[in-house]
């Protein structure tokens, strides 16, 4: 990605900046995997819901899932014409009344949620599904991420389902991985098909989730491509997949200013206008370390600073970096792969002002889309 573009003066920080030739790049790899195998990818807006450019991504993918209401909403208003799905552990009668109205697939984490709902489901003539938890976890170090932990919440396991699906049901649905290539799929597709193959024959479709990093450099597109193949020709039904991190993958980046450097004990310390707890929470939650253009690891470097926030927590930090020339008040930082994960999760802790978002166009110009200010921050207050 061109950082000097990503940083023009014309743009205050901080700032995600999303750029659409990238976008449009993982866009066509993801359009490819649907055209050789037949199958419907499905943008996972839990992942990245910059709405802006779903008229593009509508162009590529078969259309949007959504983890409640509101995104389901969001997709029917912003992707119109498009398949919409929707899944969460519980929806209210409130919300089943209008997701029956925008949403064409429905997958229920129980059957008594399921029957709970039907009169409204079976009247729409919406097509209804059961997530299943295979429990066969692929995951090691974010066990917070994983819907197949001991005790989890999140799909119906084999033992506590009948020996036929209740009436109605034309689909199954599961989600284990966490930016997995596809070796762990295929894995999962074994014990899943194991434990949950019998109830296939004659059902309408079958949902892979999310997880998958297709778009990935060295992605294992080829065998994701076999087992999607191998499943529609044995069951003869719709496969579908529902990245989110995929689409935007290396698509955006997060713009911020030195504001001070302190002296800690230790090393430099550079107060942000960007915040780890605020703007990029998985890098606390995961934990993980976002990559910064231009910057090293902690010693590869001549100078090695502490980048911190000017939230109040003192574990608001993002992490150990070294730089050639120590930053000074006023320069500015980029942060990659900052469109996943980021948009959908920030807040306003402290008081902070949200980042504003912008779109960088083929021609390399930068617009901003959105600008956030006090009264974002008063409206979700009283």
């Amino acid at each position: 990605m061109d950082r000097q573009n990503c940083t023009e003066p014309g743009l205050r920080t901080p700032v995600y900046v999303v750029d659409e030739n990238a976008l449009r790049r993982n866009l066509e790899i993801l359009a490819g995997v649907q055209q050789r195998t037949g199958c419907r990818i499905l943008l996972a807006q839990k992942a990245f819901s910059m709405f802006r450019v779903y008229p593009l991504i509508g162009q590529y993918l078969a259309g949007a899932t959504a983890s409640g209401l509101f995104e389901a909403q969001l997709a029917y208003e912003e992707m119109p014409g498009k398949e919409n799905h929707v899944f969460s552990p519980a929806f209210t009668p409130e919300e089943m009344a209008r997701i029956v109205r925008i949403c064409d697939h429905i997958s229920f984490n129980s059957i008594a949620q399921l029957e709970a709902h039907r009169p409204a489901w079976q009247a729409a003539g919406v097509s209804v599904g059961l997530r299943v938890n295979p429990e066969h976890s692929t995951q090691e170090g974010h066990a917070i991420y994983d819907p197949c932990a001991p005790g989890s919440r999140l799909g119906i396991r084999r033992q506590d389902l009948p020996d036929t699906l209740p009436q109605g049901v034309e689909g199954l649905h599961f989600h284990t991985l966490c930016e997995q290539d596809a070796a762990p799929l295929v894995e999962t597709f074994a014990a899943f098909e194991k434990s949950f193959g019998s109830y296939l024959p004659g059902l309408k479709w079958l949902n892979l989730g999310g997880g998958h990093h297709i778009t990935r450099p060295g992605y294992d597109i080829a065998a994701l491509e076999d087992l999607i193949r191998s499943i529609r020709e044995k069951y003869d039904l719709a496969v579908y997949l529902e990245p989110g991190e995929a689409i935007a993958l290396q698509a955006g980046t997060l713009i911020t200013t030195v504001l001070d450097v302190v002296q800690a004990a230790d090393m430099p310390v550079l107060i942000l206008d960007t915040s780890a707890a605020c703007h990029m929470p998985d890098v606390l939650e995961m934990p993980y370390r976002p990559p910064l253009y231009g910057a090293g690891l902690p010693g590869e470097k001549p100078c090695t600073c502490r980048l911190g926030s000017r939230t109040c927590l003192a574990g608001d930090v993002i992490g150990e970096y070294s730089f050639d020339v120590c930053p000074k008040v006023g320069d500015r930082l980029v942060f990659g792969d900052m469109a996943i994960y980021s948009m959908v999760k920030n807040n306003t802790f402290n008081g902070m002002p949200l980042p504003d978002i912008a779109l960088r166009h083929p021609d390399g110009s930068c617009e901003v889309v959105r600008h956030f200010d006090y009264q974002d921050f008063k409206m979700r207050l009283s």
